[in-house]
């Protein structure tokens, strides 16, 4: 039986980079775009409100939030869709809060990501770049090459 999940993403953008949190190494030690699964009545801009918050102590305004990308990811017995938001703009000042599962935050240009970059985000950021709005995404089918984007 399959189980199904909507989570909520953000891609974050300065200066040509992007915001990658670190998770700590018990929680997989790859680098990671905030955000997380929709809970009880939100909509999946409001989780992303609320888990940037509580991951990296900003406010993102709802209506500065632009789709990006809609992943459909397979993961054991899960189907996961994951909507993905671009912000330019937020309010307050970044780090990561929750550091019982994030060590850090870092900046990384989209064609020089980190090693431990997750097989996902990779894979996420390639369609971003190459201008797709909804991909599909398994272990099986993980190919990565990502490019420099403009927006």
């Amino acid at each position: 039986m399959y189980h199904f999940i909507i989570k909520a993403r953000l891609i974050l953008k300065q200066n040509d980079k992007i915001l990658l949190l670190a998770q700590t190494s018990e929680n997989g030690g790859k680098f990671t775009l905030p955000g997380g699964t929709v809970e009880g009545k939100e909509f999946a801009k409001e989780t992303l409100i609320r888990e940037c918050q509580e991951e990296l102590g900003i406010h993102l305004g709802g209506m500065d939030l632009t789709l990006v990308h809609v992943l459909h990811k397979k993961k054991g017995n899960e189907n996961r869709i994951t909507i993905y938001f671009a912000a330019h703009d937020y309010e307050g000042t970044l780090h990561a809060k929750e550091t019982e599962k994030f060590r850090g935050i870092t900046w990384a240009a989209i064609d020089r990501l980190p090693t431990k970059t997750s097989a996902t985000v990779k894979h996420v950021l390639a369609k971003i770049s190459a201008g797709a709005r909804y991909s599909e995404f398994s272990k099986k089918s993980a190919t990565h090459k990502v490019k420099k984007w403009n927006w």
